[in-house]
Formats: structure tokens, C-alpha cells, sequence
């Protein structure tokens, strides 16, 4: 995978040999993205049965399962990938280890071509949405770089681009581990569509400029009644979208949501060390011993959310109802 704690400034690349490492990698931030996540975590599976012994398997995938759920609580991507591999486990039990070994590998493999798919599809309905002529807002990275390959919002970006309507993008930098200033802009540099950096604090300032034709970003899980969970930051630029009068759109495909929990009131949010506020690239921004908060996620209330974009269609309001329908629903 590719390390994103490098980007922009090196573009290097780890290889993981045991799910410990993969787990490893997910904690510690070298694989980001609620869909990559979930790609990882099947490989990982994958690779730990491949080192398995057959005496005990059962108890041996339990733990392998149990150690990569416990590497980041909030994207729910993590877990539905787990489960996906836990069942088809369950389903070849007792057939010789080799045939395991091969199903399970060929699950994680389709599981990331899937989200390739499923993440096209979001595009093209996605495009519809983005006005011609107009900067689209993002915060955050979710992109290529947060999937298995084209990405959710970006991937609504990509798809308008592709076809022809004349946009280009504002990134929000993504405090504190600057997502938007180190992978989005990287991202869509590499396939040439023009974006502009601006800190967080910036983008009331230029949605109410009448420059911003909407906002478009990813999500790590959404709540029943369509509360949505992604990176800290959002649900400032959310509600100052509304004030503005400003489409705020949320790419993510069916299996970020999460209908068991009414609300975002119930979505736990991960905390991360103190020295990604306190310092810059190892550098010290901030007095020592000086008291943090780092949450990693904030949950934007669905009042605040024009449309959910989905590889299934566009769900609006009142989401309670959209979402049950399209979660049941098989079009794409």
C-alpha cells in the first residue's frame, strides 16, 4: 500500500506479510479512507489465514478478526468488511485449509474490486449534482487515496470532469493531519484538474463569496436517520454551507451506512494522539504540556445534508425512509 503518512513529499510504498502489520498500517494512519480500510482489513484476513495453522483455525481467526476491528472504531466499512470475511469463513469451514486459504484471498480481491465499481457508480451519480462552471468544496481526502481506486467525493469530481463540465476545486488544508493539503491536492494534481488550497478557517469566507457552487465530501459512517460521521472539520463547513445557501452533498457508498443506530448520537468517535494537534511534521507548534483534544471525526446533523450520494442512486431527505429503501434496494 501506499504510505499516505509520506505524501506529498515521498511517494513510497508497504508491504505487509502478516495482518499484524496490516493492522499496524490501519492504526497508525499508512492506509486512511473508510472504503480502503475495509479493503485492507479483508486482505489482512486474508493474509493471516494464509500463516495460519490448521489446528484451532476457528480461535485463530477469531483473534485475527478481533485484532484489526480494534485499529479504528469510527468507519464502519472496518467492521461490515470483517463480518463479510467472518461469514465466508464460516461457510468453508471443515473443507481442507488450501480451498480456505484460495476463498478467502479471492473474497478480499473481489471486495476491492467491488469498491472500484461501486465507487464509478457514485460518480455518475454524483456528476449530475456538481454545477458546470462552478469550485466544488472538499474537506478531507476521498479520493483514490481512501478507496480501493477512484474515490467517493473526488470520484463525484473525477465524473463531472469526464463529462465536460468545467470545474475545479477547493481543498480545506484538514487539520491536524492535513489530509486536504497533503493527498487531495496530490491526488487530483496527478490527473490535472485544478485545485486551490485554503485552511479550514478559510471556507466560510468563500462560501459566501458566491464562488462555491457546492460541497462534496466522504463519509465513515452514516446513521439511520442520516447523520453523517467524517473527518473534524465537516460539520463546521456543513452548517456554514447552509447559511450560504450552498448544496452540501455527502459521497459514501451503501456499506457506510449503518441503520442499526437511530442517530449520530450513538457513533463512537476515535481520539488521536495529542502530538498531531501539538506538532507539525515533528516540529513543535504548541507550549509543552499544553492540555489536547483531537477527535478525529465530528457528526454532521442530516438537517444539514442536501443529498447522499450512493452507488444505488441519490438519497434525500427524509433520509430515514431514503435510506432503508436504497440500503434494500439492488440497482446500481
Amino acid at each position: 500500500m501506499i504510505d499516505q503518512t509520506r505524501l506529498p513529499l515521498d511517494e513510497e510504498y508497504v508491504t505487509c506479510r502478516t495482518y499484524n502489520e496490516v493492522a499496524a498500517a490501519i492504526r497508525n494512519m499508512v492506509i486512511r479512507g473508510a472504503p480502503a480500510i475495509g479493503v485492507a482489513a479483508a486482505m489482512g484476513v486474508a493474509l493471516g489465514v494464509l500463516h495460519a495453522d490448521e489446528r484451532d483455525l476457528d480461535a485463530q481467526v477469531e483473534r485475527i478478526c478481533e485484532t484489526l476491528s480494534q485499529t479504528r472504531p469510527t468507519a464502519v466499512n472496518l467492521f461490515w468488511s470483517l463480518d463479510r470475511m467472518r461469514k465466508l469463513y464460516q461457510s468453508l469451514r471443515g473443507r481442507p485449509i488450501a480451498e480456505i486459504r484460495a476463498g478467502l484471498a479471492a473474497e478480499a480481491q473481489q471486495i476491492r474490486l467491488e469498491d472500484i465499481a461501486i465507487n464509478q457508480a457514485i460518480g455518475r451519480h454524483g456528476a449530475e449534482l456538481v454545477p458546470d462552471g462552478k469550485t466544488v468544496l472538499t474537506h478531507c481526502n476521498a479520493g483514490a487515496l481512501a478507496t480501493a481506486g477512484y474515490g467517493t467525493a473526488l470520484g463525484v469530481i473525477r465524473a463531472a470532469v469526464e463529462a465536460g463540465k468545467k470545474v475545479d476545486v477547493f481543498a480545506d488544508e484538514t487539520r491536524p493531519f492535513l489530509q486536504g493539503a497533503r493527498l487531495t491536492v496530490w491526488e487530483l494534481q496527478q490527473d490535472h484538474i485544478p485545485a486551490t488550497l485554503i485552511t479550514d478557517s478559510m471556507a466560510g469566507h468563500f462560501l459566501k463569496s458566491g464562488r462555491i457552487g457546492c460541497v462534496v465530501v466522504g463519509a465513515d459512517r452514516i446513521a439511520a436517520n442520516g447523520d453523517v460521521a467524517n473527518k473534524i472539520g465537516t460539520y463546521s463547513v456543513a452548517v456554514l454551507a447552509k447559511e450560504n445557501n450552498v448544496p452540501f452533498f455527502v459521497a459514501a457508498p451503501v456499506s457506510t451506512l449503518d441503520l442499526t443506530l437511530p442517530s449520530g448520537d450513538q457513533i463512537p468517535i476515535e481520539r488521536r494522539p495529542d502530538a498531531e494537534v501539538t506538532h507539525v511534521f515533528g516540529t513543535a507548534v504548541a507550549p509543552k504540556g499544553t492540555p489536547v483534544e483531537n477527535p478525529a471525526f465530528d457528526v454532521t446533523p442530516h438537517r444539514y445534508v442536501t443529498a447522499i450520494i450512493t452507488e444505488r442512486g441519490v438519497a434525500r431527505p427524509p433520509y430515514t425512509e431514503a435510506l432503508r429503501r436504497i440500503s434494500c434496494s439492488t440497482q446500481h
